[in-house]
């Protein structure tokens, strides 16, 4: 038997867990005073997973990058891989606000949303 301690992120009560996991998997969960607290903890021992945001460098636009964000969540565990694709990549202008920039970063089947306009120099 292993506990974690985690603090929730569901709400903004930001309870604080405790997770038992047996044997890799989640059996009891302590401290959340809503559902969202106890599919946290679970979710977060087993797989987790995270939005990942930055920019991505822009060629002949009015701004030399662009914001984007991961369509849906990634694995945790390939967020380095999917900022090193996003490091290594150079789009043309002009971009618009949703416009798909990578349909398939770092292979996690997720796209990469621009989430701002840049217009063309």
């Amino acid at each position: 038997m292993n506990e974690r301690i985690l603090t929730c992120i569901g709400c903004p009560l930001g309870c604080l867990l405790t997770a038992t996991l047996e044997n890799g998997a989640v059996t009891n969960v302590q401290g959340n005073t809503c559902k969202r607290g106890d599919d946290y903890a679970r979710k977060e021992c087993t797989t987790p997973e995270r939005m990942v945001t930055g920019t991505i460098r822009v060629r002949n636009g009015s701004a030399p990058v662009v914001s984007v964000r991961t369509s849906v969540p990634v694995p945790k565990h390939k967020v380095m891989e999917v900022a090193a694709v996003m490091s290594d990549t150079v789009i043309d202008a002009p971009i618009v606000l949703g416009d798909v920039v990578l349909a398939d970063i770092a292979d996690t089947g997720t796209a990469l949303i621009a989430t701002r306009n840049v217009t063309e120099k």
